[in-house]
């Protein structure tokens, strides 16, 4: 029986051994589930404290239940380490490590490089290796591909090794792992159906296309088109609020279009690991191409300056009020980088809270997700204030940048001297004086 055919059996019998690298956002989800499935599975991390954490039963996560997952622990289906070496009895392998910028804004793919290094070293026949981390068209093939052959193994053959792009949307409750499809790139056409077996036992839809360079590119292109269209309405919401026309009205008009249209919202800039991010990414490639995207680098700029945009609605906002900006007292309402969660990797609000602070005014958030959060650039810890009746009130300016469900916009907007709304949330009060939206 050939070594594909095998592994392909213990996957559908549930008999494979899974191991998961990097128990983030998109690594600890993906554990969880495996176990959840059946699978006994190890999950790999450097952080120490999130493998105690884990091997505890505690979710440091909120997408994944910390009930479900306890019952996996005490059931010994899934457990952490921070040892590489049980790599050598793992019969899958999937890889989610980070892929930041670097201080010249250039990808970083160490961590990459590092976890391949070590899943080298324990490299055996009949493994399969997934890469779930974003990166730039290539990577797989290029980096990793040529460090697990030094080992004399080959790919198709004695190993099988795919690109399989992560596709998690924190907070959102429709779309989970499960019932969001899943792409598959493979060195070979029998590395597709191996990883097809694993991934086909957790998640209802599989789609395979021919390589890994194919599966790289449409990953970045999921989160470049948001980009791209978020830099749109960003723009023309700059140039109706000039003409004094209402941009929210505008685009839910355009959305009662049925077909050719998708609506996309202003805001005070694009934050998560992968917008602000993947653009860059594809960018960098395509210039050791000798080709330069233009367009994507030019909605990248647009999405960057909207905090300093956001600045200067503030400003213009107390100075109709007979204030100005300097030592005005500012609520920044929200820091996580979209409703509801308690993430903040990119935040604009960081950069939002550090432009005040820069401009002189006397700036607080308030964020019951976010209880301590380091600024951006200072790397100076701030501290969630309580957001009490008196400093609704006091406050010379509410600043709305993330639309938390749970901030009650009612009271706010009727008690409040002055608000700033860069999300929208408080047009279903109607036009109000005390209200700015962007």
């Amino acid at each position: 029986m050939k070594m594909s055919e095998m592994l392909i059996n213990k996957l559908k019998t549930k008999k494979a051994r899974i191991a998961v690298i990097g128990l983030g956002y998109v690594g600890l989800p993906l554990a969880v589930e495996k176990a959840k499935m059946g699978f006994n599975v190890t999950g790999i991390d450097v952080n120490i404290k999130r493998v105690n954490m884990v091997n505890k039963g505690e979710c440091y996560i909120p997408d994944v239940v910390d009930a479900g997952m306890a019952e996996l622990v005490k059931t010994k289906k899934l457990r952490a380490t921070v040892d590489f070496s049980v790599l050598k009895n793992m019969d899958t392998v999937c890889i989610c490590v980070p892929t930041p910028l670097d201080d010249n804004k250039d990808p970083d793919i160490s961590y990459i490089r590092a976890t391949t290094k070590q899943v080298a070293k324990y490299l055996h026949k009949g493994q399969l290796v997934s890469l779930e981390s974003t990166t730039y068209p290539g990577t797989t093939e290029e980096i990793m591909l040529p460090e697990l052959e030094k080992t004399g193994l080959m790919a198709g053959k004695d190993f099988f090794l795919v690109f399989s792009p992560e596709r998690v949307d924190p907070g959102n409750k429709k779309f989970k792992l499960k019932n969001t499809p899943k792409v598959i790139g493979g060195v070979t056409k029998t590395c597709s159906e191996v990883a097809k077996a694993l991934y086909g036992q957790i998640i209802d839809n599989i789609m395979i296309v021919s390589s890994p360079k194919v599966a790289e590119m449409e990953k970045l292109l999921e989160n470049i088109f948001r980009s791209v269209n978020i830099a749109l309405v960003n723009e023309l919401a700059m140039l109706c609020k000039k003409m004094g026309i209402n941009m929210w009205e505008v685009v839910d008009a355009a959305a009662t279009k049925p077909y050719g249209f998708m609506p996309f919202y202003p805001g005070p800039g694009i934050g998560g690991h992968c917008i602000p991010l993947d653009p860059i990414y594809l960018s960098w490639k395509a210039k050791t191409y000798g080709f330069r995207t233009e367009f994507i680098e030019l909605a990248a700029r647009i999405n960057e300056n909207m905090p300093a945009y956001v600045l200067g609605l503030v400003a213009e906002a107390l100075n109709k009020q007979g204030k100005s900006l300097k030592n005005a007292s500012v609520v920044l309402l929200g820091v996580a980088y979209k409703k509801d969660i308690d993430d903040w990797r990119e935040s604009p609000s960081l950069i939002l809270f550090e432009l005040l602070k820069k401009a002189g005014a006397r700036v607080v958030y308030h964020d019951p997700y976010i209880p301590s959060v380091k600024m951006t650039k200072t790397g100076k810890l701030q501290k969630s204030v309580k957001l009490t009746d008196a400093l609704i009130k006091t406050a010379d300016c509410l600043l709305i940048a993330t639309d938390h469900t749970c901030f009650d916009y009612k009271k706010l907007t009727a008690q409040a001297k002055l608000i700033v709304d860069t999300r929208g949330v408080t047009r279903k009060f109607g036009v109000l004086k005390n209200v700015e939206v962007l």
